[in-house]
């Protein structure tokens, strides 16, 4: 008989992932999503309290800044499904292109959004509008962001994690 590896549950971890992908990515996810928003409408002339409904002239540019806002999110949940991938190694340590699954279910979230963006039943269904080439290299950077700061806190919670272990080891060696 095969030696079994098991893994333990640690319930205790629970809230602090919930806390990192809520509070940490869902809070950058948000702010990204809305600059999407701002930058689209503050492109093309809008300003606080102009009137944005239809038949008015920036109606356009406000189902164009509710698109951007739904394609930042799903940028977002792109790079918030990589930094997921590990709690505290790096992205590198386990591969980008390691899991075949998530590869496809990025490419499928991708494809999705094409045709709720720019195909005309469902613009008139959801109230979408095409995005220009500028807007969609607006949001190309936002899964590296997301991820990019994910990583960036997981290599603080690293070297926090090992200074704490100096210090233990230390005050272990000089105790007598």
């Amino acid at each position: 008989m095969g030696e079994r590896t098991s893994r333990v549950r640690r319930g205790g971890d629970r809230p602090t992932m919930l806390l990192r992908a809520w509070l940490f990515m869902g809070v950058i996810c948000a702010a990204l999503a809305m600059a999407g928003f701002f930058y689209v409408l503050l492109n093309a002339g809008w300003h606080p309290g102009a009137p944005t409904g239809p038949g008015e002239p920036l109606h356009h540019a406000y189902r164009q800044a509710t698109t951007m806002t739904f394609l930042g999110l799903v940028a977002g949940q792109i790079g918030t499904a990589f930094a997921a991938r590990t709690e505290r190694a790096s992205l590198r340590s386990v591969g980008v292109f390691s899991n075949p699954l998530l590869l496809w279910g990025i490419a499928f979230e991708l494809a999705l959004a094409a045709v709720i963006i720019y195909t005309p039943p469902f613009q008139d269904l959801l109230g979408t509008a095409a995005l220009t080439w500028d807007m969609l290299a607006f949001v190309v950077p936002f899964p590296l962001v997301v991820w990019g700061a994910d990583e960036l806190r997981r290599r603080l919670a690293r070297r926090r994690a090992g200074s704490a272990l100096a210090r233990r080891q230390r005050s272990l060696r000089d105790t007598p």
